[in-house]
């Protein structure tokens, strides 16, 4: 039969293994939620882009059509 210290030692290396596996998995939530957070922001940042691209063309095209109306430039 094992001595009280050694049964002592190999309970507390049990719990001690058992907080460091709910300590990872409490952190690996964490970070789930947050690479989640961070998708939501990129798609949001790209939709955000297209629009502002949209737009640019819009402007690009407009001053296209207006520049042959404009007097011509001397340098």
């Amino acid at each position: 039969m094992p001595s009280p210290s050694a049964l002592s030692w190999s309970m507390i290396a049990v719990a001690l293994g058992f907080a460091g596996l709910a300590v990872l998995g409490v952190l690996g939530v964490r970070v789930w939620i947050e690479v989640r957070r961070l998708g939501v922001q990129v798609a949001r940042t790209s939709q955000r882009i297209s629009e502002a691209t949209g737009d640019l063309e819009r402007a690009a095209t407009d001053l296209a059509r207006t520049s042959g109306s404009l007097p011509a430039q001397r340098r």
